[in-house]
């Protein structure tokens, strides 16, 4: 019985095409076969440093056709790499149901590793390293974005996210308004490209400055994380004030986030406090 190839998980350059190892070079020379997002970026790369592999289209709007091709390569003996347009496969593209129907079936799966986006941005952001969230593209509804913000708010992890350039604004603004505008903030533009850009300063700040702009390129979020304070605001204080708040139709997290700001309080003990009271009958 012929023994199953390799699927190799192959970073390659997130802009700048010198980018790339030398391992990883040498795997796209070695495979029967590569899968690619999209052969026409792999083949610019490949054509770069003199690689004649051919190239297969394996993308989200592929099918299981394509994947059952792509598996059948493997079980045949031959060893296929898997590439994304850009960055390291599966991360926020559609890398993964191959890499997960490759481990089902028992096929060795072996990463070459190299650039990831959020990574290099991390690297010269400014912001702490030591403990990080990749959050990737937050939802496009304005509900399920905020809903997934209320969530990050007490996250003390440097928070990564993507985001494409015709929503960066919106994202910032939304940002500054969930976890407060003075929270530090890093925007990563083009990078290793020749427009690379790192935007430091605070959510206002960037959401102000980003707002008049006509952002262009790829971007790259970064936000440090909360940090725990004790509330020098009286539960009773708290209390009254989202009452009024509420009074007046806020929803809760609208009154957390407004009271928390006129108090100094912690945003996510007013969300829960506001909560509560939101719940009780009313008179």
């Amino acid at each position: 019985m012929t023994p199953p190839g390799t699927l190799y998980v192959v970073a390659t350059p997130i802009g700048n095409l010198e980018d790339i190892t030398l391992r990883a070079l040498r795997i796209l020379r070695e495979c029967a076969v590569i899968a690619t997002e999209d052969t026409r970026t792999a083949r610019k790369l490949l054509e770069r440093h003199g690689i004649a592999t051919p190239c297969v289209s394996c993308h989200e709007h592929s099918g299981g056709k394509r994947l059952e091709e792509i598996l059948g390569h493997l079980r045949g003996g031959r060893s296929v790499a898997v590439v994304s347009e850009a960055g390291t496969p599966g991360i926020s593209d559609p890398g993964e149901p191959l890499v997960r129907a490759a481990a089902a079936a028992g096929i060795p799966v072996v990463p070459v590793p190299g650039a990831v986006a959020f990574v290099t941005a991390l690297s010269a952001s400014g912001l702490p390293t030591e403990r990080i969230a990749f959050e990737g593209f937050l939802p496009s509804r304005a509900a399920e974005r905020r809903a997934r913000l209320d969530l990050l708010v007490r996250e003390g992890r440097t928070l990564a996210f993507y985001e494409s350039p015709h929503r960066l604004a919106g994202m910032l603004a939304d940002l500054a308004a969930a976890l407060g505008p003075d929270r530090p903030a890093c925007v990563a533009r083009e990078l290793t490209k020749i427009h690379e850009e790192f935007d430091r300063g605070t959510l206002g700040e960037l959401a102000a400055r980003w707002g008049t702009r006509d952002p262009r390129g790829e971007f790259t979020v970064l936000v440090a994380g909360a940090v725990e304070s004790a509330d020098p605001a009286p539960e009773a204080d708290l209390l009254d004030a989202l009452r009024r708040s509420l009074a007046r139709g806020l929803s809760p997290s609208e009154s957390a986030r407004e009271v928390a700001r006129a108090l100094g309080a912690r945003r996510a003990r007013a969300y829960e406090l506001a909560l509560t009271l939101a719940r009780q009958p009313r008179d």
